[in-house]
């Protein structure tokens, strides 16, 4: 009899132990970028934050104080493409929104189709798709593992929904008339009925913010420059440092950009993400699933407003009630918290503002830069349209012409890199040519090399000085850097059974796809190069 129940006890193990698997083993992982968002900001604000929110996941899960990108271009399309193929922009292909064709010198986009529309809203929406993507996402990686995946991303802006989703998966972002929740017939040639109703409902503007006002007291907020928000008063006599005269400060003009430049933008995407786990049963069985959020209002807000104002402050204040709620609508759908993975961290972190009342920085123009170098070719080699133009940092030359003539584009490459270097406000230049032939295992030249991916990259790649920014109507901020404030970034893991640490090792951004595989039971993306995080 003792030898019965002692079999009987073994098998009742091996089965509760046998469920506890099934069960505890993360279902869905829920990526959220939070666009610009510095490292620091998680620290700096935390005095306003709820405990819900960005403190839930920071005191739950694993932080990562030091991670970064390893490349210049620090821009969203190429960061986004970053985390989501776990590969770096010399391998995913990822090196701006868009280029030159060293080819035929046509301006190629990275996401525009003419063959594909946006559904139900072609007129005025554009037509996307990822098919300039060169690199499998882990959404792909999911989907291919095991087709009852399911996999979703949304944003404001197409490009960052489509270069985080890659070729799978339902897509959704903003159109830019209506601001409803739209596709592109690459991926759909209807939106599903409850999309429909959705849209049909107008239920994003019930987010909408006509009239900006602070959620707490003006007293309470650590920054103290503004230009929009209205109503501030000080009780302690706190200075309020207008970079704008209030009645000159520009007004936003409709919909669209209410979602863009207010807080409203991330209150709508995550009541979206609310039902687009709803609706798709996101984590309801055994197969992995991906909801991939990029919240892109917190780049336009720091942007056009500056990382160090009480309008940026007030949306990361905003943005933590949203995210308290939308965590624990999250852990509601489950039964047991492993199953549910949360990875939030941002694309690039932001320059400081150029015009500062604490200190006015200097701005590079580009299309200067463009005409003079033009000028410089031209001087030495006749008349012509020598240079392109100039995207991200990236300068383009005129390979017809320079065949042409019968030129050397490697020696005119050296040339121009040497002659930018002259230029106000640019701390180094390398050559296309130089890129493709040495290796850089360390300090600038890696950054830039890491950057470079030969067939869309320019003939030049420049850096500006530190805190120097490309001059820009209405953008106080930017990234594209090298500099610290672009490539520091927060990187939290929380749930999958992850115990809470901060972990102070320094940590590159490619590792965050080999992660999430290793989470999912799932094969790395196919180009992916970075590890697995020592968490498990």
């Amino acid at each position: 009899m003792k030898h019965l129940s002692l079999r009987i006890a073994i098998t009742l193990a091996a089965l509760t132990g046998s469920a506890f698997a099934a069960t505890a083993g993360p279902r869905l992982v829920v990526n959220i970028v939070v666009s610009s968002m510095r490292a620091d900001d998680l620290d700096r604000y935390a005095a306003n934050f709820s405990g819900g929110g960005f403190k839930r996941l920071m005191d739950g899960g694993a932080v990562f104080t030091d991670a970064s990108y390893d490349y210049m271009q620090t821009t969203t399309p190429v960061s986004l493409a970053t985390i989501s193929t776990g590969a770096q922009p010399s391998t995913h292909g990822v090196v701006a929104d868009r280029w030159f064709d060293h080819v035929g010198n046509k301006m190629v986009s990275l996401i525009d189709d003419a063959k594909e529309q946006s559904v139900n809203y072609s007129a005025g929406s554009g037509g996307y798709s990822p098919r300039n993507l060169t690199a499998q996402t882990i959404g792909d990686a999911a989907a291919l593992h095991d087709s009852r995946s399911r996999i979703a991303t949304i944003a404001v802006d197409p490009l960052s929904a489509i270069v985080m989703a890659g070729r799978t998966g339902e897509v959704y972002w903003m159109e830019s008339l209506q601001s409803a929740w739209t596709t592109s017939s690459y991926y759909a040639k209807e939106l599903p009925a409850w999309v429909t109703e959705y849209n049909r409902k107008q239920t994003n503007h019930d987010y909408m913010q006509k009239r900006w006002t602070l959620l707490l007291p003006y007293d309470d907020y650590r920054n103290s420059q503004v230009s929009y928000i209205e109503g501030l008063q000080s009780k302690s006599g706190k200075r309020i440092d207008f970079i704008d005269r209030p009645e000159s400060a520009e007004r936003i003009s409709d919909d669209y950009e209410q979602m863009k430049y207010t807080p409203a933008g991330n209150s709508a995407m995550l009541a979206f993400a609310k039902q687009v786990v709803a609706k798709n049963g996101m984590g309801g069985d055994e197969a992995a699933d991906v909801l991939n959020i990029v919240l892109d209002s917190p780049r336009m807000i720091s942007g056009r407003f500056g990382p160090e104002s009480v309008e940026y402050e007030d949306m990361l204040y905003r943005l933590d009630r949203d995210l308290e709620d939308f965590l624990s609508f999250l852990l509601a759908q489950v039964t047991d918290p492993r199953q549910i993975v949360v990875l939030l961290t941002s694309d690039h972190g932001t320059s400081p503002s150029y015009n500062s009342p604490a200190e006015e920085r200097e701005r590079f123009n580009v299309r200067q830069a463009e005409v003079i170098t033009n000028a410089f070719i031209g001087a030495q080699h006749g008349n012509g349209e020598w240079v392109l133009g100039c995207i991200d940092r990236a300068i383009y030359l005129n390979h017809d012409l320079i065949y042409e003539k019968g030129l050397s584009i490697a020696d005119m490459q050296h040339d121009v890199a040497t002659f930018l270097m002259q230029l106000r406000g640019v701390s180094h230049a390398t050559s296309a040519e130089a890129m493709r032939n040495s290796y850089f295992g360390s300090g600038y030249a890696r950054k830039m090399q890491n950057g470079f991916y030969p067939r869309r990259s320019g003939d030049v790649i420049i850096n500006l000085m530190p805190e120097w920014i490309e001059e820009r109507e209405d953008l106080r901020s930017a990234s594209g850097s090298m500099y610290r404030y672009d490539t520091h970034v927060p990187l939290v893991i929380f749930g999958g059974g992850i115990a809470p640490a901060r972990i102070a090792d320094k940590t590159d951004m490619t590792s965050v796809a080999a992660t999430e595989a290793r989470l999912l039971g799932i094969t790395p993306p196919s180009a992916s190069e970075g590890g697995a995080l020592n968490i498990f």
